[in-house]
This record gives structure tokens, sequence and C-alpha cells, in this order.
């Protein structure tokens, strides 16, 4: 085959590490087929001592690749799908999801075995205001502030006891090899995840379809669907990649159950809602959960932390 399939990357060992994953994956599919890596460096690469939400959020982590991509330089890039924004560039689309992987939060401690053991006033290091406000919700007492870097340099940050412990997503420390750093996974009532969490997706130009073609044999159609769900409800919120709102779909044979939930930073307000419905509904029931959850204000908690 003579194509050459160049994928766009940040230089992070977990964005190398999805790149050179999906690389393989592609290779599988056609033998003989050559992929590269193409390494940029973003402005969220760049930014590390400001919150993603004060910065233009987690967007700032794609838009390099994308005009890399615009510019001829890479044909795909890879993004975990918790930080692809709800519109994307004209012309570009993601032309494949690939099956999930673990969407829970993991916490991780040097110190202390579990949550219950924490003390009440424990400092706790998050990047995401999506956690912060739903363990301030649980653990009022617990002092949260902002914890920027890669997955190494978090983990380094708590060993040198700046934090009690951290929370962070459990895929990540998965796929770089560190599993056995996890001190306890959350459970979803506790951490509903983020949108897209644990999964991988392929953007690429919409109209090449020779590269669209080669693609699909990665794409996962459960997943996708779940996805589907979840980025309707961030659609409806108009959310962006980085402010407190949680989605989280599951498929039970034809039926997609889907969970979102809104909150105040602080964890004085937290605000659920759920549905169940045919997979074929997926979008309506994304739509749908985001009309429920400003019902109960959650447009008013959004203005106030966009703010």
């Amino acid at each position: 085959m003579a194509r050459t399939i160049r994928i766009a990357t940040r230089k992070s060992p977990l964005a190398l590490w999805q790149a050179e994953y999906v690389a393989q994956r592609l290779r599988e599919a056609h033998p003989g087929l050559e992929v590269s890596l193409v390494r940029m460096v973003t402005r969220g690469d760049k930014i590390l001592d400001t919150p993603l939400a004060k910065v233009g959020g987690k967007g700032l982590f794609i838009k390099e690749l994308e005009e890399g991509m615009m510019a001829g330089e890479a044909d795909i890039a890879v993004h975990s799908m918790k930080d692809v924004p709800v519109a994307l560039p004209s012309g570009f689309h993601i032309g494949a999801i690939l099956e999930r992987d673990d969407p829970r939060d993991a916490l991780v401690s040097v110190n202390y075995p579990d949550l219950a053991s924490l003390p009440e006033e424990a400092r706790i290091g998050t990047s995401s205001l999506r956690r912060q406000c739903q363990v301030k919700h649980r653990y009022p007492g617990w002092r949260v502030s902002t914890l920027r870097g890669n997955v190494g340099t978090r983990l380094g940050k708590l060993e040198a006891g700046q934090f009690d412990a951290i929370i962070l997503a459990a895929v990540g420390l998965k796929r770089l090899g560190w599993a056995d750093r996890v001190t306890q996974y959350l459970d979803s009532d506790l951490s509903l995840p983020a949108i897209g969490q644990g999964a991988l997706g392929i953007e690429c130009r919409r109209d090449d379809a020779e590269l669209n073609a080669l693609i699909a044999p990665l794409h996962h159609p459960d997943t996708a669907a779940c996805l589907a769900a979840e980025r309707s409800l961030n659609a409806r919120l108009e959310g962006g990649c980085q402010v407190p709102i949680a989605g989280y779909a599951q498929l039970h044979g034809k039926r997609i159950h889907l969970r979102g939930r809104v909150g105040m930073p602080d964890g004085s307000e937290l605000i659920a809602a759920e549905i169940e419905g045919a997979v074929e509904e997926a979008e309506a029931l994304g739509t749908a959960v985001g009309e429920t959850l400003i019902a109960q204000g959650a447009g008013r908690i959004l203005k106030a932390v966009y703010a």
C-alpha cells in the first residue's frame, strides 16, 4: 500500500503512547501501510502555571494539531475524546472512535490507603473542575488545588509532599504502565467520569475518502453510541472541555443509560440527571439530560463558573 499516514501528536508520554497505539492498530489492519508520527507542541503544553479553565480549556491541546493537518504536515490526529470540543474546524470530523478503556478516576496517595483514611482537611491535587466539584461536595473540608503537567510530573509533586493525594484518570496511569500506583479506583457514584473519558478518537478531513476508509476498521460502534449521548449532553449545556460537567453513558444491550452532573467548583451545589433509552436515540437522550440539568439550574452554575 503506497500511502503513508502521518499522525499529529503532542510530545507528552501519554500522547505519544496513544499515537503509537493507533499507529500499531493501523499497521495491523493494513499490512504494509507506512505510519509515522509528527510531534508537535501545543499551547496547552506550554502554559503549565494556570488552570485550564482560565486559558481556554482543553481545546488548547488540539488546536496546533489541527493546524498541522490544515497545513498538510499531518493526515490524522489522535485525541483523548475528553479533550475534544463540541465543534471542530470546518471540513474536519472524528472519523473513528476506538473501543473505550477504563473511564474511571483514580486516587493516588503515598501515605493513605483510601478515601476514608484521608484527613478532614486533606490537600488534594487535580486538573479538573469536574473532579473538584464532586469530591468537594462529598468531602467539603478537603483543600483542592490545581495540578497541571503530564502524569509523571503530577506523581512527582505528590511524592514531593505537595499533596496528600491526587486524582487523575485511571486510563492514563494504565497506559503508561503505572497501574500499580493507583491507591483506589473511584466509583462513578462519587466521581462521575468526564465526557469521553477513556476513549480515543481519530480526527481527519471529512472529504478524504481513502483516509476515512483506512481508519474505519478501528471504529467501535458501541463506544461511539455512548459518546454520541455524552457529547450531545455537553452540546446542550454549551460546555467546554474544562468545566464542572460530568457525563457517562453505558450500553446495556440495545439501550443506553446516561448520567449527567453539573456542580459548583467549591462543592456547594451538585445537580444530577439520568435517562435510559434506545441506542438509536443516543443524541436525543443527551439533549434530554441536558434539558433536565438546565431546569435544575445548570445554566446558572455554568454562567457563574464562566464569569
